[in-house]
């Protein structure tokens, strides 16, 4: 018999931010669930980055495409995955997501085990409306275990499909 209870977000539970071409629903923060896993839902708008490239050192990411189609760059690859299917970047695997040019996404996102992360999101937020400093959010990277890397190839697969 488990000790634990349940780590419940219904719909209208769920805190909001970002930007309108970018949503962010935060789910479960890793108190919530004793620390197996933190988890957010991502609306991207089509062709809207998601998160630049990064790696984490403590935790695996699980994507779960929901709607619509996700670039992904996860190591040295870049591949595209339809509403239907996931992927799992390993721990310490640099990566990148955004919607593809013809698409938008809705995506789950899981880190596990969990990291506590809602302050990131808010401090992400914070940084997208002008009242958090790029160097503040550099600053915290340790603190979220969210390390921000180059990644040449990417950067030009995304600004290709702009032109």
């Amino acid at each position: 018999m488990t000790t634990r209870d349940i780590a419940l977000c219904l719909p209208d539970d769920a805190e909001t931010l970002g930007t309108d071409h970018v949503r962010l629903r935060l789910l479960t923060d890793s108190d919530a669930s004793d620390g197996t896993v933190s988890t957010l839902e991502v609306t991207l708008d089509q062709g809207a980055d998601g998160a630049a490239p990064h790696y984490h050192t403590r935790s695996d990411e699980l994507f779960y495409v929901a709607d619509g189609e996700l670039q992904v760059m996860a190591g040295d690859r870049i591949l595209t995955v339809g509403a239907g299917g996931s992927l799992v970047v390993p721990r310490r695997m640099p990566h990148a997501f955004g919607a593809t040019p013809d698409s938008g996404a809705r995506v789950l996102i899981a880190l596990m085990p969990g990291v506590q992360r809602f302050d990131y999101f808010r401090l992400l937020d914070r940084l997208t409306k002008g009242t958090a400093t790029h160097e503040e959010f550099l600053a915290a990277q340790e603190d979220f275990d969210n390390y921000f890397i180059d990644a040449p190839a990417w950067t030009a697969e995304r600004a290709a499909q702009r032109r």
